[in-house]
């Protein structure tokens, strides 16, 4: 294949029949397209054009291969024309799973509606995400900081506290914070129970913890409704089930790992119209939850990091 650019000019000068229009048209002086056509020819072996005291006129050559050129670059011209309307029609969003299920999922259909004309891709999963290699326009991610080259919006802090069924708590009287380093709990190894523990004053001993052991707050929420356990939970994540009586938090005792609930997307890219669009409606939904919250709990001191 000769070089792209070499045969763009092509395309342009056979177009316009007219070395200077076509520098015009792409930017580029006279003398630039000239040279551009005489590096074809040279790769070709064959003239492209006659050159007679100013004028060009496309010789038997250069007749047959522009409309052909001409067609190509059509082509690829509808082919990226077609990239850039799926592109713009779908917003595909990552949100670790907790989050993309129990919050997230819920509330979606109210952007739909204010966005009919947007399809949304809802991606539920924890690995970070690579917005130069993975498809996702934007992103929820709990963390303390963010990478730098990212756009970040703060949305709310990663808090923590003690949840169990009625179930559970009648059958495991829970009187003292205390009292729970002696009822199972979930995923008792977990890094959260020494930040919980620490906070509500209670000194866990060197025992080896016995307890089932879940990969994912979805999954010990399950296991708590189910009475399966008690489990450190975010109870913004748990909001349905906290209002219905299903989920219990038996002490008024928070705690966090220092991380907060982050939407970040790429920094080039904050000001596309379906991003702007969801920060916007999300910022808003987070907003108006802040004013209607009756339940402390769900806004246990929402200060923003000083610094990132």
């Amino acid at each position: 294949m000769p070089p792209l650019a070499a045969v763009r000019v092509f395309e342009a000068a056979a177009r316009h029949g007219n070395f200077t229009r076509a520098a015009a048209e792409l930017g580029m002086t006279q003398a630039a397209v000239s040279y551009q056509v005489r590096l074809l020819e040279e790769r070709l072996g064959a003239p492209l054009f006659h050159r007679d005291k100013g004028r060009v006129v496309l010789t038997e050559a250069g007749h047959r291969a522009a409309p052909l050129v001409t067609a190509s670059f059509d082509a690829l011209a509808d082919a990226f024309a077609v990239v850039r309307i799926e592109t713009a029609a779908v917003l595909t969003i990552s949100a670790a799973v907790t989050v993309a299920a129990n919050w997230l999922a819920p509330r979606l259909g109210s952007f739909q509606l204010r966005h009919p004309d947007l399809a949304v891709r809802l991606d539920a999963s924890d690995t970070i995400v690579d917005f130069a290699r993975d498809k996702a326009d934007i992103a929820i991610r709990s963390a303390r900081s963010i990478s730098p080259g990212l756009h970040s919006d703060s949305l709310f802090p990663s808090h923590f506290t003690v949840m169990a069924s009625p179930e559970f708590l009648a059958r495991y009287r829970l009187s003292a914070p205390a009292d729970i380093l002696a009822v199972p709990r979930l995923s008792p190894d977990d890094s959260w129970w020494p930040l919980w523990l620490a906070a509500a004053g209670v000194t866990e001993g060197s025992a080896p913890h016995v307890g089932l052991r879940l990969d994912s707050q979805v999954i010990e929420g399950a296991a708590a409704l189910a009475g399966q356990g008690a489990a450190l939970l975010n109870a913004r994540m748990w909001q349905r089930e906290i209002a219905q009586g299903r989920l219990i938090a038996p002490f008024d005792i928070t705690a966090t790992s220092g991380a907060w609930f982050w939407l970040v997307c790429a920094e080039g890219r904050r000001n596309i119209p379906k991003i702007s669009h969801f920060r916007e409606w999300l910022l808003a939904e987070i907003a108006g939850e802040a004013r209607l919250a009756n339940d402390p709990a769900l806004l246990p001191n929402d200060n923003k990091p000083a610094t990132l």
